[in-house]
């Protein structure tokens, strides 16, 4: 398959762009894989990727049940940081972002990773003692964050309302200079293509019906709508439908799907060059390169399997931004989605082995999804191929629910429990 590059598009420029090759293949699935990797997300994608490229293992197969990036990668807002607090959440996030730095030269396909820097908005003396614990237990842990007095945060974004009348005064930011924001479709067809260059077979509309089980109740493939394919390995990437999946396998988790929901406006000329996250409610937005504002705001407060949401979580959404930033109020919406969240009780994912032998879990990201796909899928092919957790996923195992060994990290989870 030929590399990207200037020379390449100036060549297939002369041609009208017809000579183009595939960005992936659309074999036909085989009898029999050493691993199969249930979802065709980032997450699946990244893992089956690095299982190729950090260990060797190429006779892979991705089943996705629609097309490439139709879940949650393409429903997001975007938004890259690692401003965690947790022990376990501090490592892998930062792991993360650490390897989108290099991921587009990497993968040889522009993400359009931009380290553009967010800024946490704090409205009261009690959110600026959190935000310095937060900022300190970062830097500890080699992560940057600097907090900014009202002055210099409104220095990095004057458009924001900081008068004395505002609902929520601004009085201060925590900053992060390496979070931003990447281009959530380009990620996928990144992940999937420089897969596919391995050896790694994408398989798209093959829907997952169910296991296939030996008499020692260990999992040895899936029943596809495509036929049965045998595998050594299984591995679970579905985000919000990991707990019907995983009925399928017997496995009783401890998710609640719930519907979470953003929207773009129409574009306007750059105004806003960071990423923002309003402190008095959970809202956060940034600008696409396109010119067009993303607003993103809190779960719909139900459980729900749908790619759609309700209009008071819009209004909530537009009323935040109103809020924050008054000369937004006579842009238009061009239009919203939803997706589709695996929460878990304490606001953290789990990679690991289950209980049963021969099926591997990647769920559990709450809010954090899109800016851990590439440490999700490198400690999550770790575990596949080693048989055993890397140490920065070690703590993401399944059974500390069991035994009390949560890692909540407030805020990120379906209620908010005290830290």
């Amino acid at each position: 398959m030929s590399t990207y590059s200037a020379f390449a598009i100036f060549r297939n420029a002369l041609t009208g762009n017809m000579k183009w090759e595939r960005a992936w293949r659309n074999p036909e699935p085989k009898l029999r894989y050493d691993v199969v990797i249930i979802g065709g997300g980032g997450h699946g994608l990244a893992t089956a990727y690095y299982l190729a490229k950090e260990h060797g293992v190429t006779n892979v197969a991705v089943l996705e049940k629609s097309y490439i990036g139709s879940g949650n990668a393409g429903r997001n807002g975007t938004v890259i940081r690692s401003n965690y607090m947790m022990p376990g959440n501090t490592e892998l996030y930062e792991k993360s972002i650490q390897l989108w730095e290099g991921l587009s030269s990497e993968l040889n396909f522009n993400v359009m990773y931009s380290p553009r820097g967010q800024l946490n908005l704090l409205h009261s003396p009690a959110q600026i003692d959190a935000a310095r614990r937060r900022g300190n237990i970062m830097r500890l842990n080699g992560i940057d964050a600097e907090m900014l007095s009202v002055e210099k945060t409104r220095t990095k974004a004057p458009y924001l309302d900081y008068s004395k009348q505002a609902r929520f005064p601004i009085v201060g930011a925590l900053w992060q200079q390496r979070a931003g924001t990447a281009r959530h479709d380009a990620v996928v067809w990144g992940y999937a293509r420089a897969a596919d260059q391995l050896g790694v077979d994408i398989i798209q509309e093959c829907e997952v019906t169910g296991f296939m089980r030996n008499k020692s109740g260990d999992v040895v493939g899936v029943e596809t709508s495509r036929g049965s394919i045998s595998a050594a390995k299984v591995g679970m990437a579905v985000a919000g439908h990991t707990t019907t999946l995983g009925e399928m396998a017997g496995l009783s988790l401890p998710i609640e799907s719930h519907l979470l929901q953003a929207c773009v406006t129409e574009p306007i000329k750059p105004l806003v060059n960071c990423v923002i996250s309003f402190g008095a409610a959970h809202f956060y937005f940034s600008q696409s390169d396109k010119g067009g504002l993303v607003l993103g705001a809190d779960l719909d407060g139900y459980n729900s399997y749908a790619q759609r949401g309700n209009l008071p979580a819009i209004d909530h959404t537009l009323s935040s931004a109103k809020s924050l930033m008054p000369c937004l109020s006579r842009l238009r919406v061009l239009r919203h989605w939803g997706g589709v969240m695996d929460m878990t009780p304490d606001g953290s994912p789990i990679i690991c082995k289950t209980p049963i032998e021969g099926l591997y879990l990647n769920a559990g990201w709450n809010y954090g999804g899109f800016k851990a796909t590439p440490a999700s899928g490198w400690c999550f092919a770790w575990t596949i191929a080693k048989n055993e957790p890397h140490p920065i996923n070690a703590k993401h195992r399944l059974d500390r629910f069991q035994f009390g060994n949560q890692i909540s990290e407030s805020g990120a989870q379906p209620q908010n429990y005290a830290q």
